[in-house]
């Protein structure tokens, strides 16, 4: 099984040598891994990837050939046997027939018949619409479908649905270093330009040389004062994972053009939505997070705060307490992120998917309502209207 996993790395790219897979076996030998797929998981990524930057790769791959299961969280604290989500088919229903698929019936009756089916299941279900299992109804499992419910153990995203998932991905930073098509954006945050003069004397202040000079009779006496700045601070808090990785080519540019027009610019990556603690490094977000309380007092409020999110979501991710799809938030997003605009009130939200599809994806209305209507989209017009609001 683990000479498949070596060529079904190097078919996805990654390329590992063979020597790094002879090790992997010694380590595995000598019982480093201890029969934990979390332990082999991280077993692996370090001796069969060179590069930090293909972590995410790395995690894509050892998802699709694993299908690994992974606990939701703080809350229920169970294991489900893997037999039960082994993947012997996947259910297609036609938009007819998904129109009559009713859902459980809200955020508390999901988590309360998931802990009542944990309790009751004692065996592999394939179909139906009442066990945690694969291909059917049931608002619990894999490749099937369900209007909300909690997926488990499939990789990635089939129909948007979940209110909460049963898996760990790891995120890509995003690369400030993007250049391509980022000259339009740039011209546009100029706009959000206040130069002042900081720091120490270092720079060559001509006209009041000439002047002094003058003034001493001929004799040459140099002035310096500081280098001029743009004096904007800029917080930008940047979505990343999930439907986001449809648009990780746009937020790079924007977050390149940033990097370069702004010389006090702080950022931090959520998922989602924001919530007690976000991070500035996606390999290390489950043990390198910051308060988001911290942060909310370490920025002045002359800090102008941009948030970057397609805002497309459960609606429990928002308004609940235990609403993040990643793990068991004790207060809801929506309080977080009043927190943070009380915090850093020059505020706005862009958001990547068309504006025509506001409307229709409840999540965005609420996020534009707690915005009080400061939501933007990311092309050059909207970009343009968001940087007015950020004048004001």
């Amino acid at each position: 099984m683990l000479i498949e996993f070596f060529y079904a790395l190097r078919a996805g790219g990654l390329k590992p040598s063979v020597t790094e897979f002879l090790t992997l076996l010694q380590a595995m030998d000598a019982g480093v891994a201890n029969m934990s797929i979390e332990r082999f998981y991280y077993l692996a990524r370090a001796s069969l990837v060179k590069d930090e930057q293909k972590f995410d790769r790395f995690d894509q791959l050892f998802a699709h050939y694993f299908d690994g299961i992974e606990k939701l969280g703080d809350d229920p604290q169970t294991d489900i046997p893997a037999d039960w989500l082994e993947r012997m088919n996947q259910l297609e229903l036609s938009d007819e027939q998904k129109a009559q698929v009713a859902a459980m019936g809200g955020w508390d009756k999901l988590m309360q018949t998931l802990k009542q089916r944990l309790r009751e299941q004692g065996e592999r279900h394939e179909g139906g619409s009442k066990w945690i299992g694969t291909a059917g109804t049931s608002a619990f499992g894999a490749y099937g479908y369900n209007p909300e419910g909690v997926r488990i153990g499939q990789d990635g995203s089939r129909h948007r649905r979940a209110v909460k998932v049963w898996d760990r991905r790891e995120f890509a930073n995003l690369d400030s270093s993007q250049e391509i098509g980022t000259r339009n954006i740039k011209m546009a945050l100029r706009k959000l330009r206040q130069f002042a003069r900081e720091g120490t004397n270092e720079e060559l202040d001509m006209d009041d040389t000439i002047r002094s000079t003058a003034h001493n009779a001929g004799q040459l006496d140099l002035k310096l004062r500081p280098e001029r700045h743009n004096a904007v601070k800029l917080l930008l808090f940047l979505d990343v994972g999930g439907s986001m990785d449809d648009h990780v080519a746009t937020v790079e540019t924007l977050f390149s053009a940033a990097r370069a027009e702004f010389k006090h610019l702080e950022y931090y990556y959520f998922h989602n939505f924001p919530y007690e603690g976000l991070w500035q490094d996606n390999r290390r977000r489950r043990t390198h997070q910051r308060s988001t309380w911290e942060i909310t007092r370490s920025y002045g409020k002359d800090y102008k705060a941009i948030f970057v999110g397609d805002a497309s979501m459960s609606p429990y991710e928002i308004a609940y307490p235990g609403g993040s799809v990643e793990h068991w938030n004790q207060e809801a997003g929506a309080v977080w992120l009043k927190r943070l605009l009380d915090a850093f009130p020059q505020a706005i939200w862009l958001n990547p998917e068309p504006e025509s599809r506001w409307a229709y994806t409840p999540s965005i209305t609420m996020t534009r309502e707690l915005m009080s209507g400061r939501m933007y989209t990311m092309t050059l017009d909207g970009l343009a209207a968001a940087v007015t609001e950020l004048e004001d």
